[in-house]
């Protein structure tokens, strides 16, 4: 309603079709409720109508169904109920669930307050910002076909006996039809709020958020891996080129430069420049090692098992690559969890094993260390579960005292060739 064009759009008159809907239904739901309670009164004294309270009890059910079709006159989004799945087939099943859960009951609330309220207020806003205005605007029409000419009722208030005048009170109704617009935008959304409120489920409103939180972490976790492709490329790039430049001028110096302190001096700092280079080295390779991204996790794996310090026996098919971000968690977990291996197990020898089935992705690393592990003891495990399960996977770790230990990870995901995926 803020937008300029709001009164040039379709929403007043999907907030008319609203109001005026709702006031012929509630007119309907009133006559329904009345009729069916008079007649169940009216059989109460032969015992016959007192199994059609039923069908009183149950009568919200229809006319929330039909208020649901008539929200999307103004909020497109779909609007679920809340009644749950009866646990057995058949009439009596259905009923005894519908009877016994909140919903019916709410939905018949909605509807007893609907016939008896809601649908005047309809009608009233209707009457007032819609069709007075717009009886003003006809007052030349009716002075012309009604009063032949010379006069013309106005709202049955006051007569209008001049066409001056008749034209004035048409442009004044305009200007009441521009301001009754807005006024049934707002008693239409305060109407939808408010049935939304009563009878929409607020399952299905969770169910939507889970589904846009799921996106938008999805869309997080991809932005996070493209900043750490960058920083890995322009380290790599940038950072340790000119370390190597700067060796190489330390080795040259050293070379040129006579015995003594000052060529001393330089042996050192080569070196420093040299193991500065290493860590560097290391360090990109730990953000996303290169090999991940030109050969693939299998690559990547036996990279990592090659570096650990424990044997370590790679056992791992893929018929393709999954998605960059599959990817790199699969790599991290490995890589942590052989780091684990490495200084907590006492292991003398390791295992990394997998493939791809029913569309996800399975990792193991075993070990024949001394087991016992414990997620409570530090942030490695939970920072893998985490990491895990940010993708919607699942981790499993089995660690009894005296070992083995065996680290399981399923990651949903779908396989492409190397070649069709995009860097």
């Amino acid at each position: 309603m803020s937008r300029p064009g709001f009164l040039l759009s379709a929403w007043p008159w999907r907030c008319a079709a609203y109001l005026l809907t709702g006031a012929v239904t509630g007119v309907a739901t009133l006559v329904g409720i009345v009729v069916v309670a008079a007649v169940c009164g009216a059989l109460a004294v032969v015992l016959v109508g007192l199994p059609l309270l039923v069908v009183v009890a149950l009568g919200g059910i229809p006319v929330a169904a039909v208020e649901r079709l008539r929200l999307r006159l103004i909020d497109p989004t779909p609007v679920s109920g809340r009644h749950r799945v009866p646990a057995a087939p058949g009439l009596r099943a259905w009923l005894t669930t519908r009877l016994r859960e909140q919903a019916t009951w709410r939905e018949l609330g909605y509807a007893l307050l609907f016939a008896g309220l809601l649908w005047p207020v309809d009608a009233l806003a209707i009457t007032v910002a819609l069709l007075f205005p717009l009886s003003m605007v006809a007052t030349p029409l009716l002075m012309t076909t009604v009063g032949d000419g010379h006069e013309a009722k106005v709202l049955k208030q006051w007569t209008v006996t001049t066409w001056p005048a008749a034209f004035g009170t048409a442009v004044l109704g305009l200007l009441l039809v521009g301001l009754g617009a807005y006024a049934l935008g707002v008693v239409a959304g305060a109407r939808a709020e408010l049935t939304r409120l009563l009878i929409a489920s607020r399952e299905g409103e969770l169910g939507a958020k889970v589904l846009e939180l799921a996106r938008s972490r999805a869309r997080l976790v991809d932005a996070f891996e493209a900043e750490r492709r960058r920083i890995e490329r322009d380290l790599h790039d940038g950072a340790q080129q000119r370390l190597v430049a700067l060796t190489m001028a330390l080795g040259l110096a050293r070379l040129d430069a006579p015995p003594g302190p000052l060529a001393d001096q330089l042996t050192r700092a080569h070196e420093e420049a040299g193991r500065a280079l290493a860590e560097l080295r290391e360090l990109i390779h730990g953000i996303h090692p290169k090999v991940l991204t030109d050969y693939g996790l299998q690559a990547a794996v036996a990279d990592a098992a090659d570096r650990c310090v424990v044997p370590v026996d790679v056992d791992l098919e893929l018929p393709g690559r999954p998605s960059q971000a599959v990817e790199s968690a699969a790599h991290f977990v490995v890589c942590e969890a052989l780091a684990n291996v490495a200084k907590h197990s006492r292991a003398a020898r390791a295992r990394v094993s997998g493939g791809h089935r029913d569309g996800r992705l399975f990792l193991q690393v075993r070990d024949d260390g001394r087991g016992g592990a414990d997620p409570s003891a530090g942030s490695g495990l939970t920072g893998l579960a985490d990491r895990v399960s940010v993708l919607d996977g699942r981790l499993a770790l089995t660690s009894p005292p005296g070992g083995p230990t065996l680290l399981r990870v399923e990651l949903p995901c779908e396989l492409t060739k190397a070649g069709d995926r995009s860097a």
